[in-house]
């Protein structure tokens, strides 16, 4: 039994929620192409770390790193970014800070493309948050890419 007040005990159930809450947000954003929701799940800056798809792990301006996802994404008909699985891992030394550990599935989809219409992407997400004025953000991003799958060149770079 924990031993921590029923106040600490259902404040850790609401930020669980929020955090994965803000962890669906993202993938949202993602495949809706809306960059204002997009940015409103990020710190200013954030640490992206793509580096097992290729691009290496840098801190980002947030509307930096936003404009970059929107150009990548915006050639493909369409995306679908599922983010299930989620784990919540709270720092026990700081209250205000989590890991959200999730599966990644992501899936991209360009009408009529040469050598196929699809690409997909499956692996993990580790977001690393914190509380914030505004409420959870992300402040640092870690993709890791299990296996790739279909045509990664359906939209040119």
């Amino acid at each position: 039994m924990s031993t921590d007040s029923l106040a600490a005990r259902i404040q850790r159930l609401e930020d669980r929620t929020e955090i994965v809450e803000l962890v669906i947000a993202y993938a949202h954003a993602l495949d809706r192409a809306d960059r204002d929701a997009l940015a409103a799940t990020l710190t200013d800056p954030v640490h992206v770390d793509f580096s097992e798809a290729g691009m290496p792990a840098a801190d980002f301006p947030r509307d930096r790193f936003v404009g970059f996802a929107a150009r990548a994404l915006e050639g493909w008909t369409a995306r679908q970014h599922l983010s299930p699985n989620h784990r919540v891992v709270f720092d026990g030394a700081d209250p205000d800070r989590a890991t959200c550990h999730s599966y990644m599935y992501a899936q991209h989809y360009k009408k009529d493309a040469p050598g196929g219409e699809l690409y997909l992407m499956r692996g993990s997400y580790e977001h690393d948050v914190v509380r914030t004025p505004d409420g959870w953000r992300i402040a640092r991003i870690t993709q890791h890419v299990s296996w790739l799958e279909g045509n990664p060149d359906a939209v040119p770079a």
